[in-house]
């Protein structure tokens, strides 16, 4: 009996006792921080923050190479829009030659005379000035530049009617003396045209100037219709450097009527 007595008073003695009974240990207050704990490292939440971590990382570069994939591809395409570039002005470098050489060219000398007459009687006597221009045909006179002259002279006339009338400078090499001369009709011509850059220069509301069939063709008079059945037209024009004048009678136009042309070309000092 005296033991448990003893025992009792003990047990009653610890139960009473409490941190702050004893000095230097201070109660820590623990009571909710070990559920606090738990809670914290908690397996699965912790699994979820490094998966959500890992997520963020991944889409920051992911964002990054983005980014430095939109950098270059401006990059790629003006290295491609260059060599694009260069391979046009690779090609086209001779005629871009060719035309830095070309100096401007001065307008033509132009005039009319009433001597109509005067002037098919005295064509009429010579070989080849007398020409029928038909109906949807265009006659080109070619007329190389040469050494022993400075300037081209022309005079023309037609019968009944007008006729359209152009002069273009070749630049190419001179490789003939003769002068020649081509007939065609406007279809091949427009086929031909089609190969040439450059706008189409309207001069007459019927017929106008074309583009030309040569990049190294200059205009010197877009071609127009002119009143040749009503006076003499003529005119010259001093060469420019080596090459060819091309002068153009125009007749396409016409769905009807043929031509008659009176012409003479001829060289002056």
């Amino acid at each position: 009996m005296e033991r448990l007595e003893a025992s009792s008073e003990l047990q009653s003695r610890l139960s009473s006792l409490s941190f702050s009974s004893f000095p230097g240990i201070t109660s820590m207050q623990g009571d909710n921080r070990p559920l606090d704990r738990l809670q914290n490292t908690d397996l699965s939440q912790g699994c979820t923050q490094s998966q959500n971590q890992a997520d963020m990382d991944q889409t920051k570069e992911d964002s990054g190479k983005h980014a430095e994939g939109n950098q270059e591809a401006p990059a790629e395409l003006a290295l491609g829009e260059g060599g694009e570039e260069n391979n046009s002005a690779g090609s086209c470098q001779p005629s871009a030659e060719i035309k830095a050489q070309m100096p401007p060219l001065k307008p033509p000398t132009t005039w009319t005379s009433a001597a109509l007459k005067e002037l098919k009687a005295k064509l009429r006597t010579e070989e080849d000035s007398v020409v029928t221009v038909y109906r949807g045909d265009i006659m080109t006179v070619h007329v190389p530049t040469v050494p022993e002259a400075k300037k081209v002279c022309w005079e023309f006339a037609t019968d009944g009617y007008d006729i359209g009338f152009g002069i273009y400078f070749d630049w190419s090499p001179v490789t003939s003396r003769s002068i020649t001369v081509h007939i065609s009709e406007s279809s091949d011509d427009e086929e031909e045209e089609e190969e040439l850059e450059g706008p189409v220069s309207n001069g007459d509301i019927e017929k106008g100037s074309k583009s030309q069939t040569n990049s190294n063709l200059a205009e010197i008079l877009p071609v127009y219709r002119q009143d040749s059945h009503l006076s003499v037209n003529g005119g010259s024009h001093d060469f420019p450097g080596e090459g060819t004048y091309l002068l153009k009678f125009d007749n396409s136009y016409s769905l009807w009527r043929n031509k008659t042309l009176y012409y003479r070309v001829y060289y002056s000092a």
